[in-house]
């Protein structure tokens, strides 16, 4: 059996990743033969994907940022289009990525009507809207939808769409947490320290308009508490350069992750970790589920940014899953205009200066676990693949 499955940008590939070996193992239990080919990333030809284009670097937010990336993807869709011509596969998986795969699976649709489509991380118009109405017909296309969010398999069935929700991935990650103690050994960090992890992109846009706002920031907490260390977990190997570079600018104190190292360090980042100040995406929810505090914070251009707020109405509560999920504040967070490095400075002095208001943090990522559903969500995920690949 071939198995189509479609993805982009850093998270997409980790969450491909996942859901590939929980394909590979099911399918061995039902002796079923299964040949996976892919767009996405290395953590996808890793888990035993064939990839017919790279899309891990290809992804953005806003107009002008999508620029430089229109002619990458034209060229990988161009590849998928003359593979599927040639070799159609049995059924499709389209995970996040919302425009590209959008723009696959109505295509799928249309040309290979019999192929059943999956949606795996769908959007999230539970959560956000442009103008008074969500913005996609993906329940058009769709043969069934794989949700994470509880809010998400609602309003999709509200739709009348085909729906299950499976969980948050996540979960299945941080089930043995590792101690601090044996954390400090792994990254080699001193008991006296406090460590300060900044995540800033996973985009290339992000360098630029996140970056430097939260080094800034980390170099004011560094000045007020000198035991502050920061380290840098890069997104992408193309990453690690600069961000090495950008810490010897700012004069922050701290180390880069290098991205080959990423996975297997993160647990042990996690458990020593002080606070994060992180871009907002699935990383928000990887920290909650280790009980990192964290300060959230997202900035385009201002050109994407009125585009976004003036011409498409675009209005969403919050940026943050974590918050969304809770509906409510419960972690900071700073939006473009308020996106500065003050304003970060002063709220995560707060957090780390007063047990109270991060033992509020720690009970809300409590409940929010209480949202997520149950462990084995990527095991669950994969079954009902098989299911509609082989009924």
């Amino acid at each position: 059996m071939k198995l189509l499955i479609s993805t982009g940008e850093v998270s997409g590939d980790l969450q491909g990743s996942l859901l590939i070996k929980a394909l590979k193992d099911n399918a061995e239990k039902r002796k079923i033969k299964l040949d996976i080919i892919a767009l996405g990333g290395e953590r996808m030809r890793e888990a035993g994907a064939r990839l017919v284009s790279n899309t891990s670097s290809i992804g953005a937010i806003g107009f002008l940022e999508a620029l430089p990336y229109l002619f990458p993807t034209l060229n990988s869709q161009s590849k998928l289009d003359k593979y599927l011509s040639s070799s159609p596969p049995d059924a499709v998986v389209l995970i996040d990525y919302m425009g590209p795969n959008i723009r696959l699976g109505l295509k799928v649709k249309k040309k290979f009507p019999n192929i059943p489509i999956i949606y795996y991380i769908a959007p999230q118009e539970w959560a956000w809207r442009l103008g008074d109405a969500g913005t996609t017909n993906l329940i058009s296309f769709t043969d069934k939808i794989l949700a994470i969010f509880e809010e998400e398999a609602k309003f999709y069935s509200s739709k009348g769409g085909n729906v299950n929700f499976v969980g948050h991935p996540m979960l299945d990650f941080y089930r043995n947490i590792p101690s601090r103690e044996e954390s400090l050994q792994k990254i080699g960090l001193a008991a006296d320290k406090k460590l300060l992890l900044i995540i800033p992109a996973s985009r290339k846009q992000e360098l630029k308009y996140i970056l430097p706002t939260l080094l800034k920031a980390a170099k004011m907490l560094q000045m007020k508490d000198p035991s502050i260390t920061v380290f840098i977990p890069s997104g992408l190997t193309e990453f690690d350069g600069i961000l090495n570079q950008s810490l010897n600018d700012y004069g922050v104190s701290g180390q880069v992750i290098p991205s080959n190292e990423v996975d297997k360090l993160k647990p042990f980042l996690f458990s020593a970790a002080h606070m994060a100040l992180s871009k907002s995406g699935t990383i928000n929810m990887e920290l909650a589920l280790n009980l990192v505090p964290q300060i959230v914070g997202y900035k385009v251009s201002k050109i994407t940014a009125f585009f976004a707020r003036y011409l498409l109405h675009f209005n969403v509560k919050y940026i943050s899953p974590v918050n969304l999920l809770l509906n409510q504040m419960l972690i900071p967070e700073f939006i473009q205009d308020d996106f500065n490095a003050e304003k970060i400075f002063n709220s995560a002095l707060r957090i780390l200066e007063d047990v109270s208001i991060k033992q509020d943090i720690i009970y809300g990522y409590e409940r929010l676990k209480d949202k997520l559903g149950k462990p084995g969500v990527t095991d669950r995920a994969s079954e009902d693949i098989l299911d509609l690949l082989v009924k």
